[in-house]
């Protein structure tokens, strides 16, 4: 069965009907989804499909789990001691992408942790749709050329906090060839 990681920024608070279009046809094909239990995109997307009905999603935790808006089985990953903060609920996002297919990202085009679930999807020669919401625009990441095309759109500032909190030239730099594409 797919997997599908479906992610985003805690910034979304309201499921743009273009993303909830692409989610219809993944629950259609009963692809397996994965999803973390952050507020924001996380939590949406879980109302979303507890209110299809659907079946196969796991949510993946750091801890315990904050959001489980349909009952799904849920994923504990562990930490070591004394992580917290971003290293923390990171854990899980780097699981996820590792467990997956695929990823399905709603970008808001600040958010870390949604640039760090795209980057290490493409450490894992895996592809994200990503759905830019300051342009209500899709993208397909296949690539660190296709990555840094849209990062182009996000300002300097932006971009100097992805450098130093994520060591964004570097990951770009070791990213592998092409992803398979979920077309």
């Amino acid at each position: 069965m797919v997997k599908v990681f479906i992610g985003g920024s805690q910034s979304i608070r309201k499921l743009p009907t273009p993303v909830a279009a692409r989610i219809d046809n993944i629950v259609e094909r009963d692809f397996t989804v994965l999803i973390g239990d952050a507020n924001g995109a996380d939590t949406c997307v879980q109302k979303y499909l507890a209110e299809k009905g659907h079946a196969y999603a796991l949510v993946f935790c750091t801890g315990v789990c904050r959001n489980n808006v349909g009952g799904w089985k849920t994923v504990v990953v562990s930490a070591n001691a004394g992580e917290r903060g971003f290293d923390f609920y990171a854990l899980k996002d780097r699981e996820m992408a590792r467990e997956v297919d695929y990823g399905f990202m709603v970008w808001d085009g600040r958010s870390k942790g949604t640039l760090n679930n795209v980057l290490n999807l493409l450490s894992e020669n895996k592809s994200a749709l990503v759905f830019f919401s300051p342009e209500e625009s899709f993208h397909t990441i296949r690539n660190t050329e296709d990555l840094s095309a849209l990062l182009a759109k996000c300002g300097e500032r932006t971009l100097a906090i992805f450098e130093e909190r994520l060591e964004l030239s570097k990951r770009l730099s070791r990213s592998r060839g092409p992803a398979q594409s979920i077309a």
